[in-house]
């Protein structure tokens, strides 16, 4: 059985999955005007919702390390739907979580970024900015964060 405290990762790199996850997230979104375009889109909705499935993964492991408030449980529960109910998404909650509450917890989540010992930051950042490489969207937003 999974054991989240047998993890071998600082806590600080899951900030980071879910921080690209949303600029994913919001990239591929930003491609439509309405939901039933995106989920017409099958690879696209496929991509946001594998997204969701890291962002609710990665907060996880923000709850048990007491980075985030409880909350924002909210996304852990979201992506228990997605990933247990996925022939019952409404694809409509999606698409209001991509415009209605995904820029809210990117401004936590970019609090939290900013929150890491500056060292550190640095080296995760320049980490991530290399695993990127080939997203140049995500890479201009990491070098922001610097």
């Amino acid at each position: 059985m999974f054991d989240i405290d047998k993890v071998d990762r600082i806590v600080e790199m899951f900030i980071f999955d879910i921080y690209i996850a949303i600029l994913k997230i919001k990239k591929t979104a930003s491609k439509f005007d309405n939901v039933q375009d995106l989920l017409f889109s099958y690879t696209d909705w496929d991509s946001v919702i594998r997204e969701f499935e890291i962002i609710g993964e990665a907060s996880r492991y923000l709850l048990r390390d007491k980075k985030i408030d409880k909350i924002h449980r909210v996304v852990v529960d979201f992506r228990n739907i997605i990933i247990h109910e996925y022939f019952g998404i409404e694809p409509s909650e999606v698409w209001d979580v991509v415009y209605s509450d995904l820029d809210n917890y990117k401004n936590v989540i970019i609090d939290l970024i900013n929150d890491i010992e500056p060292d550190l930051k640095i080296e995760l950042i320049d980490s991530f900015i290399e695993d990127n490489l080939y997203l140049d969207f995500v890479v201009e937003k990491l070098k922001n964060l610097r």
